[in-house]
């Protein structure tokens, strides 16, 4: 049954959770997808026969959780994230992060690593509104942006995904890749070599970036940005299962 957390910003999440022994798992979805997601889904199911604590929620804007898309941006996201960890978590937590997931769980953890047990993050997707976004755009869909607050972009997964100004700017605030980032716990990246939203250049990228002891990328030959079928799912959880015991 899906719940609902008021948090301080004055945002209604919709979560799952159930309890389990620890440390538990968190799923972060990635942009415009919700927590009825495959992968949040098939994650629950695993943690379930696991006896795992775990949680998977939407971030505002998203799913069944309050607000609108377009008034959202990366800092909101992360702050839901913080606050859903915070309020409806015990001790230690696995995060998982599916692409901008993977963004917001490197922002949770400069914030809050204390709370962290570990990472795997699946085609992460740091700082992509300026470095996938911005950097790509024509001049006209860039001045469209500033002048219009807002640019409609194709999307593979529907309607046309809408980017605001807002989202480009404090975009610039979250950025991971532009100092040292030193993560002391088990790490592991997953990404696709097929995946055509997240190139393999940026898990290397953040593979270089990140600093820390246990910190490994695995690529998975043809797997696409959606990481879904019964082998990614399987490395999914075998990737969060050795976080878990080296944690």
């Amino acid at each position: 049954m899906v719940q609902y957390l008021e948090t301080g910003a004055g945002r209604r999440l919709a979560y799952h959770r159930h309890d389990g022994q620890g440390p538990g798992v968190v799923f972060l979805g990635g942009l415009r997808s919700d927590m009825t997601g495959t992968k949040a889904v098939y994650l629950e199911d695993w943690a379930r026969v696991q006896g795992r604590a775990f949680l998977r929620f939407d971030y505002s804007g998203h799913g069944q959780s309050s607000g609108d898309f377009t008034d959202g941006c990366i800092g909101d996201w992360a702050e839901d994230a913080a606050a859903a960890i915070t309020a409806l978590t015990e001790g230690p937590q696995v995060l998982v992060g599916s692409s901008m997931g993977g963004w917001i769980s490197l922002l949770i953890a400069k914030r809050m690593q204390e709370r962290l047990a570990g990472l795997v993050t699946i085609a992460a997707a740091p700082d992509f509104t300026e470095d996938g976004m911005w950097a790509e755009w024509s001049d006209a869909q860039r001045q469209a942006c500033m002048a219009e607050g807002r640019v409609a972009l194709a999307s593979d997964y529907g309607e046309p995904m809408i980017i605001t100004r807002r989202m480009i700017e404090d975009g610039r605030d979250q950025l991971v890749l532009r100092a040292p980032l030193r993560l002391d716990m088990p790490v592991r990246m997953l990404q696709g070599t097929a995946d055509a939203d997240v190139p393999v250049a940026v898990a290397m990228r953040l593979l270089d970036h990140l600093e820390g002891g246990d910190i490994r990328l695995e690529l998975v030959k043809g797997a696409d940005h959606r990481f879904s079928d019964p082998g990614c799912l399987a490395t999914i959880t075998r990737a969060v299962a050795e976080v878990l015991a080296n944690a």
